[in-house]
This record gives structure tokens, sequence and C-alpha cells, in this order.
């Protein structure tokens, strides 16, 4: 009798995501809503500075984006957790499409830059609500064999976003600021609209419990006690805070001499190394050291914006703002793929929630961090600075967390058991992972 043939090797599908309508309909929307916010960040960079001409003024843009992100991520975790994700990220793209409305107002009765402050808190407000929401949506649509490609091509449809759209936000901006506000609000409707033949499954283990403390900060012990998700958004916490040089690309535009279609171009530079970046990796096999290839990727990340702040040569800069970019796309898979795949699916909500003040508060507390010093010391020596603090917090990162050099291939990450009536430890459990 002749033993069984052993099973034959599943062949790796890189378009395995785009196979699921859902999925192909959510990234349609969530390419419209970035294609938008790109043009849009755009023209308040170069609206803010060419009102003020005040490095600490495009700081504040950080900062008044970073606050509502910090303030209000535990209750958007809760109600990610709670209430029909889909819904939430409908809701809250049509309060940001309200603001970018308001800011092309303020834009075309040229009313003064506090105001744009106070509609960028509003519309961060919204953003910090449906944030977690969007982020624990996806494992939703995808099954968890596919996430990992999901994540790359979600990824890879952002940074092409990100690529057109600051190099149309800059050559719009010779006409019209405005008129880049009203756009993107158009297109954060599109991505609402989108939504509604999105087909999402359940959310698995969720509880009718009330919401009380313990379930409020639930997803902050989780990542207290489960080193790899810990290690992997610290690392990106302290690398984005030191490396926010996209904030000052208006400054350095200036000290360039290419003006507002420079501009343009330079904001999408990284963008495109993230779209290549992202290319390569989709085509290829989950990593098999995927905690080492982090590691790399973010010193990487720190040389590169080094180099960006000492180009005396648009074309040097240029290099190295997308070199920024394709190191960066490699963390963001990692650590996407590992917080949303490791998390229990009842807490993705409040898990991706803490994911979203380490790092997208970073982002623009990096901004803010970046203007500051950029006021105090000079731009170049504020980037230059970033780029070798976020080299020396790999090498720290490296030795405090021994098991984010070890961790393996991102295909064999499974969801980490969580006992919801554990009471916070006093010090970060060791990861089975």
């Amino acid at each position: 009798m002749q033993s069984p043939a052993s099973p034959t090797p599943l062949k790796h599908d890189p378009y395995a995501a785009l196979r699921i309508p859902s999925f192909f309909a959510y990234s349609f929307g969530w390419v419209a809503a970035i294609f938008g916010q790109q043009m849009a960040n755009v023209a308040l960079g170069w609206d803010v500075w060419e009102r003020t001409h005040s490095e600490l003024s495009l700081g504040w843009i950080g900062l008044t984006q970073a606050l509502p992100v910090i303030a209000l991520a535990l209750p958007a975790g809760q109600i990610a957790d709670r209430f029909d994700r889909r819904r939430v990220v409908m809701i809250t793209q049509v309060l940001g499409s309200i603001c970018a409305m308001v800011l092309a107002f303020i834009s075309y009765h040229h009313l003064p830059v506090a105001y744009i402050y106070g509609i960028l808190v509003l519309g961060a407000t919204a953003a910090a609500i449906g944030g977690p929401s969007r982020s624990a949506l996806l494992p939703q649509i995808v099954p968890t064999t596919a996430f990992s490609n999901a994540v790359g091509w979600n990824s890879s449809f952002f940074q092409m976003a990100s690529v057109v759209g600051p190099v149309v936000g800059g050559f719009l901006l010779l006409y019209s600021t405005w008129a880049v506000y009203l756009l993107d609000a158009l297109l954060a409707l599109v991505f609402a609209l989108s939504l509604i033949g999105v087909k999402v499954r359940p959310i698995e283990g969720a509880r009718k419990e009330p919401a009380t403390l313990r379930t409020l900060t639930e997803g902050v012990r989780f990542v207290w006690n489960n080193q790899i998700i810990l290690a992997t958004i610290t690392l990106d916490l302290f690398a984005v805070l030191l490396g926010g040089a996209v904030f000052l690309l208006p400054v350095f535009a200036d000290r360039l001499g290419v003006g507002k279609a420079g501009l343009g171009w330079m904001r999408m530079a990284p963008a495109a190394g993230a779209v290549l970046m992202a290319l390569v990796v989709n085509h290829l096999p989950p990593m098999k050291n995927a905690g080492r290839a982090m590691l790399y990727a973010v010193a990487g990340f720190g040389a590169a914006t080094i180099v960006f702040g000492l180009a005396p040569w648009y074309w040097l800069a240029m290099t190295a703002l997308f070199f920024t970019g394709a190191f960066d796309q490699i963390s963001v898979v990692v650590r996407h793929t590992l917080v949303q795949v490791l998390a229990p699916d009842a807490m993705r909500g409040r898990v991706s929630a803490v994911n979203n003040v380490f790092i997208g508060a970073s982002n623009e507390l990096g901004g803010f961090e970046s203007g500051l010093t950029a006021r105090v010391f000079g731009p170049v020596t504020s980037v230059v600075a970033g780029g070798i603090g976020t080299i020396l917090v790999v090498i720290g990162a490296a030795f405090a967390w021994p098991q984010l050099r070890k961790f393996g291939s991102l295909h064999d990450a499974k969801p980490i058991e969580h006992t919801p009536a554990a009471e916070p430890s006093l010090k970060p459990a060791e990861s089975s992972h």
C-alpha cells in the first residue's frame, strides 16, 4: 500500500487580496481619500508658510493634528470594538469632508491663520475617532491567510496616491489654494460612498459587556504585555518622531530654490520609493526574518534622512527622500501586519487605537518637534539630528527587545490569546513570539 503523497506547497499568490471584491472597493475609496489628503497637505504647508514664513508655524500644523489623536485614542478604540466599524468610518469621512470645505472657505476669503488651526483640530478629531475603526476593518474584509498581502497592496495604493497627490497639488497651487481643499472634500466623500458595498464578516469574540475603565484600557494592557507589538510600535514611534523632515519641506523647497511645483515633487519622492518597495515586497514570499528586516529598514530611513538634510542639490535631496519612503515601507508592512494579526479580533479596535497614538500622533508631533528645533537650531541641524537619533533608537531597540531581532516569517503570525479579566502587569510579559 502506498503512503499518501506529500502535500504540494501552495504557490505564493501576489494578487490574493485583489481577487476579493470588497477589498478592491475599500481600496478604491481609500486611494481617493488619500489622494485628496496628500494634495491638501501640500496646499496646507505652503499656505501657512507663505503667510507666516515661520518654521514654528509649520510645526503647529503637526501639533494641532496630534492632540486629538492622543486625547481620543482610547475612546475611539472602544467605539471600534463596540459599533459597526464600517459606519464609523463613513460618518467620520463625511465630517472630515465638511472640515475640508470650511478650509476652502477660509482660504478663499483669506481669513486669519488661526482659523486654519481651529479647523485642523476639528478635522483631526474626526480622523482620530475613525482611525481605529478603519485600521480594524481590514481584517474583517480579507481572510488571515491573505492579510499580509492585503497590507502590502493597501500600503501600495496609499503610496501611489501619495505619489500623484502631492504633484497634482503642487501644480494646482499655481492657480488656486482653495480649490485643492475643495477637491479633498469631494474625495473624502468618495471613500464614504465606496464602503456602502463592502461586505464585512462579524467581529469574532465580540462581547456585549458594559463599557468600563477596564474595557477602555484593555488595548493598552494587551500591547504592554506583548513584547513584539510593543517593540515594533515603539521603534516606529521614535523613528517617526525624530525623522519628521516632511513638515519642513516648504523650507527646503525655498532653500533649494524650486518653489511650489518643486515642493509637490519633493512630497512625492518618499511615496515613489514606497510604491517601488511595496511592489517588490508584494511579489516576494512573506519575509522570513521580518524583525531583522524592520530594524535594518528603520536604520536606513535614518541614514537617508541625514543625507536629505545635508543635500546641497535638489537631485540629491529627491534621491534621499525616495529612499526614506522605500525603507519606511518595509517597516509599515511588518508593523501593521503584526499589530492587526496578533491582536484578537474583538480587540483590534483598541489595539489599533494604541498603535495610532504611537504612530499617527508621532507623525504630527514629529512635525512639531522638527518645526521647533528648526526655529532654534536651523532646519539642516534639525533634520540631521533627527536622522542620527533614529539610528541610535534602532540600536537601542535591537538590544532592548531581542525578540524583535529573532522574529521570523509574517506568514506564521497568529492571534495571541488575551484574558480580559487580567489586571495590568507591572512589567511587560514575554511573548510566545
